[in-house]
Formats: structure tokens, C-alpha cells, sequence
């Protein structure tokens, strides 16, 4: 293909067509809660320390890594916002929708427009007395990224571009997988989907092994 202009029309390959399967490790009561249909949708996850902002959060097509997930939560009560007693994983079928996929150029280049922004206006505040840093292993406590990436839904709101549905990640951590690898323990995608009732088509209980 010969490209002859190279300003691409975003919002149209930033729509996803298509469905992904998503995992989401929590507490049993609250994963048979949703399935029973008790509850409409898992709740979303506002921490000023989230990895994509706010948003339901899920391993894409990964239940061992939710597993895992929910395991070390019930021993770490921090990891999650609700207690959990017994780890559980309810599954999710998920149409992306409008995604800042931050594995792909338009998407870093957006955040990254979101920072320049987030650190020129700066003024510290309530929410932040000093200018955010990632923090802990892995750069586990996300400060920085979240307050990035909600500047950046919040700037999309104010020149009226279309909300994000969804933000799609992927990220590096827990070491090497073996000596001198590319690759690391615990590698992954997540998505967080900012508009569950137009994402989310369903839930399902995951089969066992």
C-alpha cells in the first residue's frame, strides 16, 4: 500500500472489531454475585495508583494469571479493593470498543501528549500535594500513570472527542523467566474497560484445567 498521507483518521483504528476474553481474579462471593446476576457488572477500580486509570479490570486471556492475582490479594489485603476471602475468577466476553491501546503508536503518543501537559499545568493540590511518581516493585503503585492517563480522558472530554471505552496495556514484571531472557515471570496484557455496559456482552464461568 502506498501511503500518501500519514494523518491517519485515529478514532476509526482505534475502534476494535471483534470480541477478547478477559479474566478478573476476586473474592467468590462477589464473582457469583455478577454470574447469578445479582450484581449487573464487577465494580470499577478507582485508585489513584491504577495501572490504566479507572476502570473493571481484567487479564486478557489469562485465568491462571487472575488466579494468581486473587491468591496473593486474600494474603495482601492492599492488592484489591474489596477482602478477599476465597480467590475466584469469573470470566468476561469484551468488545473493546474505542481503545487507547498503549501497545500501538497512537495511543503512546497521545499519553505521552497527556504528560507533557500533566507536567506543564501542575500545581500541586489535594489529590496531589507533589508531582506523582511510580513507586515499589515493578513500579507497582502507579501514581504517575494514572494521574497521565486520567489527564488524558479529561482533555479528550474538553475538545469533545469520543470517551475511551476501554484502555489495553502491556507490562513486564516479576524478573527474568530464565537467565539473561527477553522475557519476564509475570508478562501481560490487561484491559480496563471504562464502559462496562456497552463492553461487557456477558460473564462466564471459567472451565477447570
Amino acid at each position: 500500500m502506498v501511503v500518501e498521507n500519514s494523518s491517519w483518521a485515529t478514532d476509526l483504528y482505534q475502534r476494535r472489531s471483534g470480541l477478547v476474553l478477559g479474566f478478573h481474579g476476586c473474592d467468590q462471593a462477589v464473582g457469583e454475585a455478577v454470574l447469578r446476576g445479582k450484581q449487573t457488572h464487577l465494580a470499577p477500580s478507582t485508585n489513584d495508583y491504577d495501572w490504566l486509570g479507572g476502570g473493571v479490570y481484567f487479564w486478557e486471556n489469562d485465568p491462571q494469571r487472575a488466579m494468581e492475582f486473587a491468591t496473593e490479594a486474600s494474603k495482601k489485603p492492599h492488592l484489591s479493593k474489596g477482602r478477599i476471602k476465597k480467590p475466584f475468577v469469573i470470566g468476561a466476553v469484551i468488545d473493546l470498543g474505542l481503545c487507547l491501546d498503549l501497545l500501538e503508536r497512537a495511543g503512546l503518543d497521545e499519553l505521552k501528549e497527556a504528560y507533557d501537559f500533566f507536567h506543564a499545568t501542575y500545581i500541586p493540590n489535594k489529590k496531589h500535594p507533589v508531582f506523582p511518581e511510580n513507586q515499589g516493585k515493578d513500579r507497582g503503585a502507579r501514581f504517575l500513570d494514572a494521574a497521565v492517563i486520567d489527564t488524558l480522558h479529561t482533555l479528550r472530554s474538553k475538545v469533545n472527542e469520543s470517551p475511551y471505552d476501554s484502555v489495553r496495556g502491556a507490562f513486564w514484571e516479576g524478573g527474568e523467566l530464565y537467565p539473561g531472557a527477553g522475557f519476564d515471570k509475570k508478562s501481560h496484557i490487561q484491559i480496563a474497560v471504562r464502559n462496562p455496559q456497552a463492553c461487557i456482552k456477558g460473564y462466564f464461568r471459567p472451565l477447570p484445567e
